[in-house]
């Protein structure tokens, strides 16, 4: 995954630097090139292609709690509600 991301990244630098060396290319328009080429859809590939680990950590996080506590309660007390005497 992270060797896509990587040359994706190789190959929007290359788009942006062609544009900031262009005789009609501006830097501010290598700048965007970058960001929208390059930058923002890796982003969000790598931030799709990490949720399954993202849940599997969640998942021990919450089952490691769980058995530090004994499992059978809540894992802090409980709190009165707001505007409640407890």
């Amino acid at each position: 995954m992270y060797l896509v991301a990587i040359a994706w990244i190789y190959v929007a630098v290359m788009m942006a630097a062609a544009e900031a060396t262009s005789s009609q290319g501006t830097v501010l328009g290598a700048i965007v090139t970058f960001v929208l080429y390059g930058v923002l859809p890796v982003s969000i590939l790598v931030y799709i292609m990490g949720s399954g680990r993202r849940r599997q950590a969640r998942r021990r996080a919450e089952a490691a709690s769980a058995q530090a506590d004994g499992g059978n309660h809540a894992a802090t007390q409980g709190h009165a509600p707001v505007g409640k005497e407890p």
